[in-house]
């Protein structure tokens, strides 16, 4: 007799089995590289479909104050016509304001407090609580290494995020990119472009050098770097923190991801490792915990090899740095500083 399937979920895996992305990067040369870049990038940015509107920043510090040796500060600036963005942005007390300085742009993941947790802001025990965890103050760690550094809230997250439980029973992710998918408009790619704004409110900072940019993020915020360093060429490099990985595992067998984190077909041309080998020849730190039970450590590790061969290909191996740490789902903080004063 036949066999016979009612299980979407066994559905979706047997097709994940022998699948295949279309622009699963293959080459040998650099050349193959070269061919690969152009071609890839283009589909890439196809497959993010169309961003906002530019809008004047109108950005204001709304407020500014010291914080031990830092100064922290509350700034907003609009990212487009029907949306602002709020921020912490952080630097030491003795930074020059001679448009000389690194920067880096810290992306939270998912959590209840956004970005406050990433800038190191301890309001209640549950904030210590997640810093603690996660070492996730990571906004506040690099300010103190000498970077300014801004940590937005994402959309639906923070100060972004519609009440505490907007859609009872489900996830606002999900909803709000079911909506988005209704105008063709992804949150993904509005959350790119929110960090696009970010780049763009850099610049116009005296203290920073915009040729010396970078990005960092752990877990959604490691899908924040991974993309919008991809797309974002100003970034000049990266730290993705516990997020390349197959998608067949993560996603297709264990659902650990939503809608802020996908865009339509796009594992139909990529993977994760194809994503991050995109940010080549720019140079790129895979934080992996080896305790991680959001995103094993045998998935990432397989997300590790694709990128590895692709920055060996391009003729850029040295440039891939990888902190594999014996610890959990968080910022190891091991090589972080260091790759950042080398690159930035």
């Amino acid at each position: 007799m036949k066999q016979r399937n009612f299980s979407m979920q066994a559905y979706w895996e047997k097709i994940a089995e022998n699948w295949e992305p279309l622009l699963k990067f293959k080459g040998t040369s650099q050349k193959d590289w070269e061919k690969w870049q152009k071609e890839a990038y283009t589909k890439f940015v196809e497959l993010l479909g169309p961003f906002p509107d530019p809008t004047s920043l109108e950005a204001e510090v709304e407020s500014s104050v010291e914080d031990g040796e830092l100064i922290r500060e509350r700034v907003v600036f609009n990212s487009e016509e029907f949306m602002s963005v709020p921020c912490q942005v952080l630097r030491p007390k003795n930074m020059k304001k001679d448009k000389s300085n690194p920067a880096i742009l810290c992306s939270h993941g998912h959590g209840a407090f956004g970005k406050d947790t990433v800038a190191g802001i301890r309001s209640t025990d549950e904030h210590i609580r997640s810093i603690k965890e996660a070492n996730y103050n990571y906004g506040e760690q690099m300010a103190k290494a000498g970077f300014l550094t801004i940590s937005p809230d994402l959309r639906v997250f923070g100060e972004r995020r519609d009440g505490f439980d907007p859609f009872p029973g489900r996830d606002v992710c999900n909803v709000n990119f079911i909506k988005g998918v209704l105008f063709g408009i992804y949150t993904l790619t509005l959350n790119i472009w929110d960090m696009k704004c970010c780049i763009d409110y850099l610049e116009t900072r005296d203290e920073v050098d915009p040729n010396r940019i970078g990005m960092m993020g752990l877990s959604q915020g490691g899908t924040m770097t991974t993309f919008t360093s991809a797309y974002e060429k100003r970034i000049k490099a990266a730290d993705i923190i516990s997020y390349v990985n197959p998608w067949p595992g993560f996603a297709i067998k264990r659902s650990n991801f939503c809608g802020s984190q996908v865009v339509p077909n796009i594992y139909r041309y990529f993977d994760t490792d194809d994503i991050a080998g995109l940010i080549a020849p720019r140079p790129l730190l895979l934080e992996m915990g080896i305790y991680d039970n959001c995103f094993f450590i045998h998935d990432l590790l397989k997300g590790y090899q694709g990128v590895k061969k692709i920055y060996k290909v391009a003729g850029v191996e040295d440039k891939l740095w990888v902190d594999i740490h014996p610890g959990p789902h968080a910022f190891a903080g091991n090589k972080a500083f260091d790759f950042f004063k080398k690159y930035l």
